[in-house]
């Protein structure tokens, strides 16, 4: 069977889980550079979701490195299915992340109540743009994975 790129153990992978950890990482510490991200449940969220993709994906990255390094690519179904299914709860709590926090910070510019600073309101909106990256290579290689899981 030919390799389909992006699917576990090939070199797309690698750069798709790389891109995951760099975006997710990102976006947590876009968040993280003000305390009162605190005081909303969905910048929390955030923080919590990213705070669980991060080694997710680095893990991930580490054995897609690994796979292509020895040049043996990933094909046993029963890992392949917990890969699948990992990267689909990921991905659906980072995309409800990233609209949620996305949503209360186009909230707070459009009330013209003080709630945050110009500032901090532009570095919320990074790390909403940021998951939301996050959110598409992680779906793209979900997808690429399951594509692959019925013909094993």
């Amino acid at each position: 069977m030919d390799e389909l790129p992006g699917s576990v153990g090939t070199s797309g992978s690698f750069s798709l889980r790389l891109g995951q950890t760099l975006f997710s990482s990102s976006s947590l510490l876009f968040m993280s550079f003000g305390v009162e991200f605190y005081s909303y449940t969905t910048f929390c969220y955030l923080v919590t979701v990213m705070g669980l993709v991060i080694p997710w994906s680095f893990t991930l990255a580490l054995v897609d490195g690994y796979s292509v390094l020895v040049k043996c690519p990933i094909r046993q179904p029963g890992v392949l299915l917990i890969i699948v299914v990992g990267d689909w709860i990921l991905s659906t709590l980072t995309l409800a992340a990233a609209c949620s926090t996305a949503s209360v910070i186009d909230l707070m510019l459009q009330s013209h109540a003080p709630f945050c600073t110009p500032k901090l309101c532009s570095r919320y909106r990074i790390s909403a743009i940021l998951a939301f990256l996050s959110w598409f290579l992680s779906l793209a290689s979900s997808l690429l994975n399951l594509w692959l899981l019925p013909s094993l």
